[in-house]
């Protein structure tokens, strides 16, 4: 969340800029009348007040001499119920300020290019060579089916669409890379392990920016009320094909499944005052995420690319504002470094204006080379969000012996790395003639040594 001071004295020249990171116009103007309402609502009553101060003094006089001072009395009576009455729209105009405040998206870096999608993204570093074969190159859905390692399939029958079953050695290659990222970052990079709850609270959601903007990519959970046959009734409907959903049945409780671990660990701190000693303080952590996908219909319907469920890695990060930008080049190179270990050739994207996420301020995406289908795909999102989640999660630091306010921390996180992705990269660049796929060097000990995958290593 932006400084509401920083706004008021600074929204002619924010305005514009909140532009270019896609705030609507309705949203800004809506903003600007309630900046104005709220400045308003607060001068009216410190003026009053002042007022009233003022005559509070001409009446003790008036009655140090014996005069009388009614007049004077109903006047002043007159002008506190003015001032509460502002008080009043002071403090709702306050809850809208607020609550307006809380959907606008971060400021970005003066660094960051201007833009309005993926194509103004500017690449500024490549790592490997493009993998060539002197075979017709396929796509990880066709070489998984193929392998017996991957089931479509039978996993729509089990969950819908956008799920994947693993099966044999890729199940097994999956669960090794979780592995191998994590013993990385915990033993070379000094990253401390962390296995937070896959639920959380609202609360913890609006911390990192995800609630209120952005409730239909999640999925929230319900209570089902225990009254007659309800479940049976529920299960009934699903085979007839009813449109009623479960909060027909039942009411929705403080608790989501989450869309990925920044949540629950930068939520770890919300609240608290941090001592300067401990940071940078640096958390990994491994979960399953949850994504609705909502505004993603039509796209990347093939494949294990955008699925409801899928397993990550995270990096998470507390820092001083002034170390901020050389731990987010940390936290990228480390992330980059689970790339190269592996011999994954991918390229570094700074994001544009229109395409950084709503709560970042600096955005590096890391993007793999998937040869089976001739393109780059995202694998890793590195932002630097500054005081933007602090703000909104109440995390805040004090410098030994100070003695002024503590000050908002800034907040890092990265995929390290999204591990279905680095799966599926796996997969299509060390893909053989015969089909089969060789697992890199680094995983085999992860893999009980298997040096390859084939048909009936999979089953």
């Amino acid at each position: 969340m932006l400084d509401s001071n920083f706004l008021a004295k600074n929204w002619p020249d924010v305005r514009p800029k909140l532009l270019a990171r896609g705030a609507s116009e309705e949203a800004l103007d809506k903003f600007t009348t309630l900046l104005l309402m709220r400045r308003q609502a607060i001068t009216f009553a410190e003026t009053k007040l002042s007022e009233i101060n003022d005559l509070n003094q001409i009446i003790a006089q008036r009655k140090r001499s014996g005069l009388n001072a009614d007049d004077l009395l109903a006047k002043a009576a007159d002008l506190k119920a003015n001032v509460d009455e502002f008080r009043r729209l002071a403090t709702s105009a306050d809850k809208q300020f607020f609550d307006a405040r809380a959907v606008l998206p971060n400021l970005t870096r003066p660094e960051v290019p201007d833009g309005t999608s993926e194509a103004d993204n500017l690449t500024v570093k490549t790592w490997g060579e493009k993998t060539a074969f002197d075979f017709e190159a396929k796509p990880h859905w066709e070489l998984g089916e193929a392998l017996g390692i991957l089931d479509l399939e039978r996993a729509a029958k089990l969950s819908g669409a956008r799920f994947a079953v693993y099966m044999g050695a890729g199940a097994r290659l999956e669960r090794a890379l979780v592995s191998f990222m994590l013993d990385l970052h915990t033993q070379k990079h000094g990253y401390t392990e962390v296995l937070p709850p896959f639920m959380v609270n609202s609360k913890s959601l609006f911390g990192t920016g995800n609630l209120p903007k952005f409730g239909e990519d999640l999925f929230r959970c319900a209570e089902i009320l225990p009254e007659g046959d309800i479940v049976l009734k529920m299960i009934s409907d699903a085979f007839e094909g009813s449109s009623e959903k479960v909060e027909d049945y039942g009411r929705f409780s403080d608790h989501w499944l989450i869309p990925t671990a920044e949540v629950p660990v930068t939520n770890l701190y919300r609240d608290e005052i941090l001592d300067e000693a401990r940071l940078p303080i640096c958390l990994t952590a491994y979960t399953p995420c949850f994504r609705a996908e909502a505004g993603a219909a039509g796209k990347d319907t093939r494949g294990i690319i955008r699925q409801h469920q899928f397993q990550k890695v995270e990096m998470v990060k507390f820092t001083r504002p002034e170390d901020s930008d050389a731990e987010h080049e940390k936290l990228t190179r480390n992330a980059e470094e689970i790339l190269e270990t592996l011999g994954l050739p991918y390229r570094r994207v700074l994001l544009c204006t229109g395409d950084t996420g709503f709560s970042s301020a600096k955005t590096f995406d890391l993007e793999v080379w998937l040869p089976g289908q001739q393109l780059y795909r995202e694998i890793s999102s590195c932002s630097n969000f500054e005081s933007f989640q602090a703000r909104r999660a109440n995390i805040r630091y004090r410098t030994a012996g100070a003695k002024g306010k503590p000050e908002f921390v800034h907040t890092l996180n990265g995929s390290g790395l999204a591990v279905g992705r680095t799966w599926l990269a796996i997969v299509e660049n060390y893909q053989q003639a015969d089909g089969s796929v060789l697992i890199p060097e680094a995983l085999r000990p992860y893999m009980g040594g298997l040096e390859r995958i084939t048909r009936q290593g999979a089953q």
